[in-house]
């Protein structure tokens, strides 16, 4: 079976167990509607609310821990929400409004017949993610994986950071065996051999260490980063104009936030890694040392050209079909973010 049919089986057959409406056709191209184009209301109507994603509450934490103004709008819901399989499954099932994913998610759902837009970005310069062997494994270099089973998440930035990974060590995908997977069943999948390697998060690889580093497990970093870190909303969700002006309040304090965890490491190592992850301090402080400053570009040129790049790498190994990615950003909010910070976060 065609590599393309076999995963969008498994992704439909996922939200069709949840309960779910069905993806598309395979072929189907995103929702025709296209963004909308109706000027951003500069106030947000009164009883507006939003449902908005925050993985293990970071969001919350952000906006308390660094005092930011009350919100113009009301969350209704904090959705404990992260990986892109399952807030596209969030979006079709209107539990879910506005999230926070990597570059992948918004690609799988136009695959999908899906149609979301791309509403706010946050380029990442460093690598976030590095590779985990199974314990007992001889693996040190991405060349070594020729041959290996692999967990691939297709709609994750876990699987676009392995595509340009192989790609960069000049393996084709039929050198390896990819295993379909979601980004919360690798470590399972780790441990058990089920998989020889799996991209791990930084956050996630000292935690898998301290467990298994003794029996042989370790971790190869290399130097392949996901560009992006943004915000994205159902495209009916963004047709309406209340909800779209709440995302448009929105935007500037979630990128204050990500300023203000950037510049007190200290307090965010304890707050959340340590209280909340129960990692160790020196664990947190070395998840720290790798983060990312955050960079909000008052143009998202650089950002659709990764996107693109992207797209094309998937169609490449037959997971998507070809497309034109601009049709995923809506340029009305565009300059919100990078207007909301320093001059030394927009560039």
């Amino acid at each position: 079976m065609h590599r393309r049919v076999f995963l969008t089986s498994l992704l439909c057959a996922s939200a069709a167990v949840a309960g779910l409406s069905g993806c598309a056709d395979g072929s189907a191209a995103a929702d025709t509607r296209g963004a909308a184009t109706k000027p951003l209301a500069d106030k947000v109507p009164s009883g507006t609310s939003l449902k908005i994603a925050s993985y293990q509450g970071t969001q919350q934490l952000q906006f308390r821990l660094a005092k930011l103004p009350p919100l113009p709008f009301t969350v209704s819901s904090w959705v404990n929400i992260g990986a892109g399989p399952d807030v596209i499954n969030a979006f079709r099932a209107k539990s879910l409004d506005l999230a926070n994913n990597a570059g992948i998610p918004p690609i799988q759902a136009h695959y999908q017949g899906f149609d979301a837009k791309i509403v706010a970005i946050n380029i990442t310069r460093k690598p976030n993610y590095l590779f985990a062997t199974k314990p007992g494994s001889d693996i040190r270099t991405v060349a070594d994986f020729k041959g290996k089973k692999l967990a691939f998440s297709q709609g994750q930035a876990q699987g676009v950071v392995l595509l340009r990974a192989l790609k960069q060590a000049g393996l084709k995908y039929d050198e390896v065996k990819l295993v379909p997977l979601t980004s919360n069943q690798f470590l399972t999948a780790l441990q058990s051999g089920q998989v020889d390697i799996a991209p791990l998060a930084n956050s996630q690889a000292p935690a898998y260490l301290k467990q298994y580093e003794g029996k042989g497990a370790h971790t190869i970093p290399t130097d392949v980063v996901d560009l992006l870190n943004l915000l994205w909303a159902p495209q009916s969700v963004l047709n309406d104009p209340a909800k779209a002006a709440a995302i448009a309040a929105y935007i500037p304090e979630w990128a204050k936030g990500q300023v203000w965890q950037y510049e007190h490491p200290d307090v965010w190592n304890e707050e959340f890694y340590v209280k909340t992850q129960n990692l160790t301090l020196d664990q947190a402080r070395g998840i720290s040392k790798l983060a990312n400053k955050p960079l909000f570009p008052p143009s998202w040129d650089e950002a659709i050209k990764w996107e693109q790049e992207t797209a094309d790498l998937l169609a490449e190994g037959g997971f998507v079909k070809k497309f034109d990615v601009s049709s995923l950003f809506d340029h009305r909010f565009e300059s919100l973010a990078a207007k909301a910070v320093p001059a030394e976060y927009r560039r």
